[in-house]
């Protein structure tokens, strides 16, 4: 707190208004367009993004990244892939000489891509019909980690198999069952799937059991 602005807040609204504008705009009335993002992710989460969504936090810019780059010369325009009756919908950050680039922010130097990334630039190479694709990962210190990938039919299949699955239980009104990772702890969605954490209190067992409180006679 600055005088008598509160910084903080400003800076804060200032990314929301900011990440509202280059998040992809889902329907969430329309199940029959499925976003790839909606699919690479958990599914549970984003079958609660679309029922009952429940708004994030925005901690900095690393999370812009991609919304940020599909707005530059670069950038591509969002494409579908039909899916039987089902439009799967999804949009590179560059593509650049036939070639698809993902730009990801990261806290570290990844030895291996992680595999939401994989499976969501696979996607695009069939969306687009491209057969490579690359993506790079920035840390905050500026180094960069790239990794390339050809096409792989196997791993689109199961793309697809997410995708009808999202539909159906959109349709059901029936969430998805878990999905455990790393990421569950800062799901904003985390105690739908799990059980409130309760504030553990350090019990003094002399007191419990009334050890030293016990008066002496003379």
């Amino acid at each position: 707190m600055m005088g008598d602005r509160d910084y903080r807040a400003l800076i804060q609204s200032a990314l929301g208004s900011i990440g509202k504008e280059l998040q992809i705009n889902v329907d969430s009335q329309n199940v029959q367009t499925i976003h790839l993002q909606e699919v690479v992710q958990c599914l549970r989460r984003s079958y609660f993004d679309r029922i009952d969504p429940v708004e994030i936090e925005r901690r900095g810019f690393n999370e812009l990244l991609s919304g940020l780059l599909r707005k530059l010369e670069y950038g591509s325009d969002p494409k579908e892939f039909d899916i039987d009756d089902i439009k799967l919908k999804g949009q590179t950050d560059m593509l650049v000489d036939d070639v698809i680039m993902l730009f990801r922010s990261a806290q570290n130097e990844l030895e291996n891509p992680l595999s939401n990334d994989v499976l969501y630039l696979n996607a695009c190479l069939w969306i687009y019909d491209k057969t490579e694709g690359i993506i790079i990962y920035i840390t905050g210190d500026k180094k960069e980690t790239t990794f390339s990938l050809t096409r792989n039919k196997k791993m689109f299949e199961e793309v697809i198999r997410r995708v009808r699955v999202l539909n159906n239980l959109l349709k059901e009104q029936k969430a998805p069952i878990l999905e455990p990772s790393t990421e569950c702890s800062e799901c904003q969605y985390y105690e739908r799937c799990f059980v409130k954490k309760k504030n553990s209190k350090q019990v003094d067992i002399g007191e419990m059991l009334g050890i030293g409180k016990l008066g002496h006679k003379d």
